[in-house]
């Protein structure tokens, strides 16, 4: 990855809070704080549809195919879960349960890979409580499942893992992986100094990676719940990441996009600088400031006033 801009994509006036792209790779789709989702052709950039039906900020975005049809699922901040055609922009359905806004949706993926006809959505919300429901063509009236209550305040992000465990970022300050084996309990709890804003999991290094308010992006090992290390670099809150390959990428409010590597030799020199960084500020700090007692810096004081 080079850093440099290869596609600009114009239109919203307004923020965008998420993205992603449709199930075929063609079409790419921003969640928007005008209460649309807009959507652009990704090879020509031209601005394609845009699905109107929010009566607040839209928050979250996913797609999915089911059944041949492609679909768009959009979560808003006045707590609707809007189900879309990609092809018609028409609404096929409106969950209306949660009582404060949607902040994230994700499909399970054990539940899709098993059965193309059907998949599961799991959705979070600023009311502490995640749900989850069944979706099938033909859509019809059905209710969110009974709220999981792992958290003590919102769930800003979900990520599922290979084994389809769910992993949860909390402005309570901790990620958490939630079992699907133990019927949605906590399994791990990751404990931070602030809110977590998003978490990924680095299947093959076997590693989970917090964004934090506190600006810093942790990596953690997956398998005992330490903390491995700490990448610095942001100065405004951390605000969301994206797993490419053996590279974590953080976005920030700082107005910044970060790259970090989790390749094995890297992070450890990473690691490995940081902690002579801060043996070094250590022993700076060890240093006294004055070689003189108490007692002579007051003899010197007065000689210097004599003068």
């Amino acid at each position: 990855m080079t850093g440099k801009t290869t596609a600009l994509y114009r239109g919203p006036t307004a923020p965008l809070t998420s993205i992603c792209f449709s199930p075929d790779g063609t079409t790419i789709f921003a969640g928007c704080w005008d209460k649309t989702i807009w959507s652009w052709d990704v090879a020509s950039r031209t601005l394609r549809q845009r699905y109107k039906g929010h009566a607040d900020f839209v928050k979250t975005v996913v797609s999915q195919r089911l059944d041949g049809e492609d679909l768009l699922l959009s979560g808003g901040a006045d707590g609707e879960i809007i189900i879309w055609s990609i092809r018609t922009g028409e609404r096929l359905h409106v969950f209306r349960d949660y009582s404060r806004g949607v902040l994230h949706l994700a499909i399970d993926p054990l539940v899709s890979d098993e059965d193309p006809t059907r998949i599961t959505v799991f959705s979070s919300g600023s009311d502490r409580s995640i749900r989850h429901f069944p979706l099938s063509a033909p859509f019809k009236e059905q209710s969110l499942s009974e709220p999981i209550l792992e958290h003590e305040t919102s769930v800003y992000k979900l990520f599922f893992d290979a084994d389809g465990d769910l992993w949860t970022a909390s402005a309570d300050k901790t990620a958490k992986c939630i079992s699907r084996e133990s019927k949605w309990k906590t399994d791990m709890t990751l404990e931070h100094p602030d809110f977590v804003r998003d978490v990924v999991v680095h299947e093959r290094g076997g590693w989970v990676v917090t964004g934090c308010r506190d600006e810093e992006v942790r990596v953690w090992n997956r398998a005992t719940g330490k903390l491995h290390h700490t990448y610095s670099g942001h100065f405004e809150e951390v605000s969301g990441l994206l797993l490419v390959g053996s590279t974590v990428v953080s976005i920030s409010i700082d107005a910044t996009i970060r790259q970090w590597s989790l390749d094995p030799t890297q992070l450890e020199a990473a690691k490995a600088k940081a902690e002579s960084t801060a043996q070094e500020d250590e022993e700076v700090n060890d240093i006294p400031t004055s070689l003189l007692t108490e007692e002579e810096e007051r003899e010197l004081a007065e000689l210097m006033g004599h003068d």
